[in-house]
């Protein structure tokens, strides 16, 4: 066991922390790029795990996400929570900070401890257009959260009736597709 003491942060380090998420929560772009010029960490994470592009990108501050992306930070990050930035953003409906997160390798199939995509999430609170995004970059249908229940399955339960019939119409499609694949008896 490792009886090197736990050195806390002064007061003036932690109001200097604070001071740095209170950028990125505001999206002050201009004032966060020479910090992390100066070595600012891209991937410092708050009390509760969540990381300046988390932050960033929940809040929806695309030019911040992107210097931060530029500086390093971590797409697949996850909060405590078990939230990466892509969940977070699909669920405030954020396209463009979606796209600019898929662009910098952020990954369309990763999950939470309870096995929930962000295919899931989109489909949940009915973000068709968010919905789209994520299929055009590669995010299944088939997939299953911890509880056995598919992206459709996730739409119906929440009541989501414009993505349960958007899944619906592509699953008819993916159907039809297979039907027309299989060989002649």
């Amino acid at each position: 066991m490792d009886n090197a003491p736990v050195h806390q942060p002064d007061q003036e380090t932690l109001e200097a922390l604070q001071a740095i998420f209170d950028l990125v929560r505001q999206g002050d772009t201009e004032q966060l790029g020479p910090l992390l010029e100066r070595g600012v960490p891209a991937n410092l994470l708050n009390q509760k795990g969540d990381s300046l592009l988390m932050l960033a990108c929940y809040h929806g501050h695309v030019e911040t996400a992107r210097l931060l992306l530029q500086h390093g930070a971590d797409p697949e990050l996850f909060n405590d929570q078990g939230q990466s930035p892509l969940s977070g953003v699909v669920f405030k409906g954020d396209l463009p900070v979606a796209e600019l997160l898929l662009a910098h390798g952020a990954d369309v199939e990763s999950a939470a401890p309870d096995g929930k995509t962000a295919l899931m999430m989109a489909a949940m609170f009915n973000r068709t257009e968010m919905l789209s995004l994520l299929l055009r970059h590669g995010a299944r249908l088939d997939v299953r959260d911890a509880r056995g229940l598919s992206p459709l399955d996730a739409a119906r339960v929440m009541g989501a009736t414009d993505t349960a019939a958007q899944l619906e119409a592509l699953n008819r499609q993916a159907q039809a597709a297979g039907e027309s694949q299989r060989p002649e008896a």
